[in-house]
């Protein structure tokens, strides 16, 4: 018996006849006509060399061959129906889930805080994995499922392989040690070029954005220190009359740890775009939709370091 040649529309019908008795209850079951459903049975018939159903009085009699279809046509339909054809669910109230997210040099502190409260309540079995790489690693992780969404700054992250959705801009500010000697509650340009400088670059950063914006008016200024670290920052600052420009949300934070404040830069900066990233081939998957979903409601048009300026301007 050649059971490609068995059309699966066959099964249904045969599984609503065994257990209707008749082609017309079986019709109206299916929202089929009539002669149709005679039509497919006949195909079984064909099929199975056997009746399959016969006519005893008012009602249809499933054969021995039949009655042993019944329970094996079911389990293929319901396996069909839950494998194949079943909507993948997700339910972050009973999910353990780790969402594997990359961030950028801002990343962790402006959305983790947030979002760490939020899957308490929504997702309490669900952790986080952060991860910090390289734009190629990044991109093959992604790829690869290793990374389910990048949040931050990823200028890199480009392709028709990605998507993307945009959070929010953020702004840069200058810091300097709170009793500084020169600098009362504002900052001039000359103040600004005049002091030495520290300066944190990442090869594909943010802080890029403020270099670039500094070649294109022609500035320049004297660093005196340039590190590929943040948090040795704070301390040199506290410590020195030199001054730092860095992401708003790293200089709130900074300034949590030694006596800062901060400073708008006296010239117009680039906004950072914030964002979120995830690959192509996971847009479809209901957790990573979920999540996508749930930073999108936290964030979108928001941003929660702007919205709880610490104490540190005074």
């Amino acid at each position: 018996m050649d059971y490609r040649r068995l059309d699966l529309n066959l099964l249904v019908v045969l599984d609503i006849l065994l257990e209707e008795r008749g082609v017309h209850a079986t019709a109206r079951r299916l929202n089929m006509s009539q002669p149709n459903v005679s039509f497919a049975l006949g195909k079984l018939r064909q099929f199975f060399n056997d009746a399959l159903l016969v006519r005893i009085g008012n009602a249809m009699q499933p054969t021995p061959m039949g009655d042993r279809l019944r329970e094996p046509v079911r389990r293929i339909l319901e396996t069909v129906d839950a494998e194949l054809m079943g909507l993948p669910v997700f339910d972050p109230l009973r999910s353990e889930r780790c969402f594997a997210i990359s961030t950028s040099d801002i990343g962790e502190l402006v959305f983790l805080p947030t979002l760490l409260e939020v899957l308490k309540d929504r997702a309490p079995g669900a952790t986080l994995r952060c991860h910090s790489m390289p734009p190629q690693e990044l991109e093959r992780a992604m790829a690869d499922g290793v990374v389910d969404l990048a949040l931050g700054y990823f200028p890199d992250l480009q392709g028709s392989s990605f998507l993307c959705q945009t959070l929010f801009d953020h702004p840069f500010s200058c810091i300097v040690r709170r009793d500084h000697p020169t600098i009362g509650d504002s900052l001039s340009l000359d103040q600004f070029l005049g002091l030495g400088h520290i300066l944190v670059s990442q090869k594909g950063r943010s802080q890029e954005l403020v270099e670039t914006r500094m070649q294109q008016l022609g500035l320049s200024r004297r660093i005196q220190l340039q590190s590929p670290h943040f948090m040795s920052v704070p301390l040199l600052v506290a410590g020195s009359d030199l001054i730092s420009t860095v992401p708003h949300a790293v200089a709130a934070i900074l300034a949590t740890m030694a006596p800062l404040k901060l400073l708008p830069p006296p010239f117009e900066t680039p906004l950072i775009s914030l964002q979120q990233f995830w690959h192509r081939r996971v847009d479809g998957d209901p957790a990573i939709l979920w999540f996508r979903t749930l930073i999108a409601q936290l964030f979108l048009g928001r941003d929660p370091s702007m919205s709880t300026d610490n104490a540190t301007k005074r």
